[in-house]
């Protein structure tokens, strides 16, 4: 499956806080994204919390897209992208 890196910006700051609640809200996107056979694999988030850069799997960019509107997520860039490890070489 392609794998794709998307970029948000959250203008407030994304405020997950690491408890119950968290973790029921972190719970709903990952299974509104399995409705749509996409897998979220990990996300960074910038020190400010204004920024995330998002790794995931799907068929498509267009159904990332889809599956961030069924979770009320902002979209800025969505990237198919490619491993590149840094001890191919070795």
């Amino acid at each position: 499956m392609p794998r794709f890196v998307v970029q948000r910006t959250f203008p407030g700051g994304l405020n997950v806080i690491p408890n119950e609640n968290g973790a029921r809200a972190m719970q709903g996107v990952v299974g509104r994204n399995g409705e749509k056979h996409v897998t979220w694999v990990h996300s960074y988030v910038s020190l400010d919390k204004s920024r995330t850069f998002c790794v995931y799997d799907a068929p498509d960019a267009e159904t990332i897209r889809a599956a961030a509107v069924a979770n009320g997520l902002p979209v800025d860039q969505i990237t198919e992208v490619r491993v590149l490890d840094p001890y191919f070489y070795f």
